[in-house]
């Protein structure tokens, strides 16, 4: 798994346009992404934002075992955001 989060985020450098399957943007939050990975039957979302278009910030992640986002995964990749807007 290891190595296809790495080979996702690599392609995620080298594209200038990223495909849904891999990065999708959360219904009714402000600039949150998620960063889709699926090998097998195993299903993991890694969170991130943009700042200032090009740099990819990733907030948090976990293993996805239901068919709906977890709304605290939402929440706690919210307030990530928030306190790094807040810091800069």
């Amino acid at each position: 798994m290891k190595s296809k989060i790495i080979w996702t985020l690599t392609l995620m450098e080298e594209l200038e346009r990223i495909p849904e399957i891999y990065l999708k943007h959360i219904e009714s939050t402000a600039g949150l992404f998620e960063i889709r990975i699926q090998q097998g039957s195993d299903i993991f979302r890694i969170f991130c934002f943009f700042d200032e278009g090009q740099l990819i910030i990733l907030a948090n992640g976990f293993q996805k075992k239901t068919q709906k986002t977890p709304k605290k995964e939402i929440e706690k990749a919210l307030k990530i955001k928030q306190d790094y807007e807040n810091e800069k």
